[in-house]
């Protein structure tokens, strides 16, 4: 039996807000309540959610030797976590035959550089491509990323089995996160919504979304624009 408390329905929380902004209307006060019952619902789904994700049962084990090149040199799988337990890894779409890197993924990567120190705290982050790491780490350079390991997948069998290279042969966006028990190195979790789950008029985004500038976006009332992408500073 759970000991868990009863929650408060969520419009009686609104009604404990007691928020008002100068010279607001009835009517916006009314619909920013009604707004705010629905936030303290999604909050909980999220809530809810990745309690359903920690809940997953053990993933497949990982098996193969796996080989990277990082700034300091030649590193193993197993290295990756350093003295964490778990392992998040972002595979970057900036392999070999590409100009220029992914402008999306990049958004994505200097955002959590500022926040990868914090981040490392609690668990490994490791960022994956595969381009030479010389490639990757002018890039690092360029863009004025500080906190972020970055590693190259030189023969790309780690991207090809963990989705960061599709069927064309070109790189695909992949989030992937491993634990280490005991030992183990196992499969923990992958984000797994694309194109394929994507709701109609929609970016094929996740949820929750990695990006923090779409959840920027989502509070304004432009919003989000399908259509709309950040490019890279030279416009490319």
């Amino acid at each position: 039996m759970s000991s868990a408390s009863p929650l408060v329905p969520a419009a009686e929380l609104a009604k404990r807000n007691g928020r008002h902004y100068p010279n607001e209307s009835i009517e916006y006060r009314r619909a920013r309540d009604a707004l705010l019952a629905e936030e303290i619902e999604l909050r909980r789904h999220i809530e809810r959610v990745a309690a359903q994700r920690r809940a997953l049962p053990p993933g497949g084990e990982v098996t193969r030797d796996y080989r990277f090149v990082g700034e300091a040199g030649p590193v193993d799988f197993a290295a990756l976590f350093g003295d964490k337990d778990t392992l998040v890894i972002y595979s970057f779409m900036f392999g070999p035959q590409r100009e220029r890197p992914c402008p999306m993924c990049t958004s994505l990567l200097s955002a959590w550089d500022g926040e990868a120190r914090d981040i490392m705290q609690r668990v490994a982050l490791a960022v994956v491509a595969r381009s030479p790491v010389e490639r990757l780490a002018a890039f690092k350079k360029e863009r004025g990323w500080r906190a972020l390991k970055l590693y190259s997948d030189v023969d790309g069998a780690y991207s090809r089995d963990f989705g960061a290279i599709g069927d064309d042969g070109g790189d695909e966006p992949a989030f992937q996160v491993f634990t280490r028990r005991g030992g183990t190195i196992r499969h923990f979790y992958a984000a797994e919504m694309g194109l394929a789950t994507a709701d109609p008029g929609q970016d094929p985004r996740g949820a929750p979304d990695l990006m923090p500038m779409w959840t920027i976006f989502d509070m304004t009332p432009e919003g989000r624009d399908p259509h709309w992408y950040p490019k890279l500073d030279d416009g490319k």
